[in-house]
């Protein structure tokens, strides 16, 4: 059967459409910073939260990344020896801003420079709650930035359940099956059932060496910083790699490259 002159040259077309996708792709992946990994940071500032509180929170932040500590000890202990961390700020429905963009720490002086960072910002929002749109603000920006982690982890802090936006449950199966590794929480204060809906409806995913994700609690805002230190400590953890002479290893090792350019092809896709 004879194939006619247009359909050969649509096939023609389609095959070099594909070769300049991969090597597009090919060439984008290689652009990006490999990391440990990635970790966005998402504050609560709805209008619970007062401005007295809001300071509070975002020293604990600062405390936590100008600690050196926390370079010594934790991100310099990874595969890479360094992560990206960005910040956003989130109230209600349409109310969520990045205040401090994705930010490589591979030193103690990259990691106090993002803790400045973060003191110069501002309050921006003081609506409602909605935990879910923060989510899906945050989960695409994953895909769009200039790093490849081996990890990729939402970290939510807030003092109230949802009251608006977006539905928290489908926000956060969204992120998990766009690519997130985990969602972990901080809840603030004695709010009634808030544990319970952080457990049910934010939290999701896995952390370094299979750990499942968490939810820790601050009983106030003045226990916040120590409870925010804790959580970002626990979510930089390294992850153990296994000894590549062994089978095991190889396989884990494949299943680590293979993830790794899933990511880097969603972040190609995201920037078309």
């Amino acid at each position: 059967m004879k194939i006619s002159n247009f359909v050969r040259a649509t096939l023609t077309a389609a095959s070099c459409c594909l070769s300049i996708l991969a090597i597009s792709t090919s060439a984008h992946a290689a652009t990006l910073v490999p990391v440990d990994l990635e970790l966005s940071l998402l504050v609560d500032v709805s209008g619970s939260v007062d401005n007295s509180e809001f300071n509070l929170q975002k020293q604990g932040y600062v405390n936590a990344f100008s600690n050196a500590n926390l370079f010594n000890d934790f991100i310099s202990k990874g595969n890479l020896g360094k992560i990206a961390v960005n910040l956003i700020y989130w109230s209600s429905a349409n109310q969520q801003q990045e205040v401090v963009g994705w930010s490589l720490i591979d030193s103690v002086a990259a990691a106090q420079t993002f803790a400045n960072n973060i003191a110069a910002t501002t309050r921006v929002f003081s609506g409602s709650t909605a935990i879910g749109s923060a989510l899906n603000f945050a989960a695409p920006k994953f895909f769009n930035n200039d790093y490849d982690g081996a990890r990729q982890v939402i970290d939510v802090s807030g003092d109230g359940a949802t009251n608006d936006g977006a539905n928290t449950i489908a926000a956060r199966n969204a992120a998990l099956a766009l690519g997130v590794d985990a969602i972990n929480g901080v809840t603030i204060g004695s709010e009634a059932g808030l544990q319970a809906f952080y457990q049910n409806n934010v939290i999701g995913g896995t952390n370094a060496n299979g750990d499942p994700a968490f939810v820790l609690a601050a009983q106030n805002f003045q226990d916040f910083g120590a409870a925010i230190d804790k959580k970002i400590k626990a979510e930089i953890k390294p992850t153990s790699v296994p000894e590549p002479a062994s089978i095991v290893g190889l396989l884990v090792f494949g299943t680590i490259g293979a993830s790794s350019m899933l990511k880097r092809n969603k972040k190609f896709q995201a920037d078309c």
